[in-house]
């Protein structure tokens, strides 16, 4: 089997069952190190629920996406700029921004669109700035579908957890996700610098399982301060600059009413 990442020769690196049922293999890049899963034709049993019940991590991992994300585009985008998150989910995290005054968008024809509707993104616009959060575990063709994240937007914001250097047995990492059969594709940091290159963008960060890449220049030094671990006084410095919230705006959008009161909708339906 060729690498779906480089094209180099992959070797079965083990054999597992998905859903407790089907007996698949997985596949090693000798080169980039990339993992990838047999054909997976267990896809569609796996995805008759999107969210997959043992996600019980997603809305603190939303709630965590959105402090990084907070972080870098105070940083590094203009905070007028235009956002998409690909893979959007229920658009909790586009909700999440939304309310801290960023504009972003949702994308995502897989799922039901709960918490961000009316803010799914049109296909033919560009943004300054994309994320994709835990999405890059579950494409099927990574090279395809990173080139059409990347014309939504050159700067790509995303988390996927890294395959250590020496791999755990399948039965032995969570991350595999066997129980859901969903993650069918695992990249190392060297496939990761392989993709950058392969795009002509810049790897400005790559550490456990939040990754940025992308055209726009960046001082190191600023990637190094957003992604660092002494940020008291660097989140401080940051909310003077935080946009107003968007939730006043986008509840006159839905519903064409303005607010009467100091409540947010939130406040006023509890």
């Amino acid at each position: 089997m060729k690498c779906k990442i480089c094209q180099s020769p992959s070797t079965i690196f083990g054999k597992a069952k998905v859903i407790q049922k089907h007996l698949i293999s997985f596949y090693q890049c000798d080169q980039c190190g990339f993992m990838q899963s047999e054909s997976p034709y267990w896809l569609e049993e796996s995805y008759s629920t999107t969210i997959t019940k043992s996600d019980i991590g997603m809305l603190g991992r939303n709630l965590q996406m959105a402090d990084v994300t907070k972080r870098v585009l105070l940083m590094c985008f203009p905070v007028t700029g235009k956002f998409v998150d690909y893979g959007g989910g229920y658009g909790i995290f586009v909700r999440l921004m939304r309310d801290q005054g960023f504009d972003f968008y949702r994308h995502d024809p897989l799922c039901e669109n709960i918490f961000a509707e009316g803010f799914d993104a049109p296909t033919d616009d560009k943004y300054d700035l994309l994320t994709a959060w835990e999405v890059f575990e579950h494409l099927v063709d990574p090279m395809s579908e990173i080139e059409t994240m990347l014309n939504y937007s050159e700067n790509l914001l995303f988390s996927t957890t890294v395959l250590p250097r020496s791999p755990k047995p399948l039965d032995q990492w969570w991350y595999y996700g066997l129980e859901h059969g969903q993650h069918v594709s695992f990249y190392t940091y060297e496939t990761l610098q392989f993709v950058a290159k392969k795009h002509n963008l810049k790897l400005h960060h790559s550490s456990g399982s939040v990754h940025w890449m992308g055209r726009k220049q960046i001082p190191p030094l600023k990637t190094r301060i957003v992604f660092g671990h002494r940020l008291g006084i660097l989140r401080s410095m940051l909310s003077q600059r935080a946009p107003r919230s968007l939730l006043e705006n986008d509840f006159h959008q839905i519903t064409g009413q303005f607010l009467n009161d100091s409540k947010s909708p939130g406040q006023r339906e509890r």
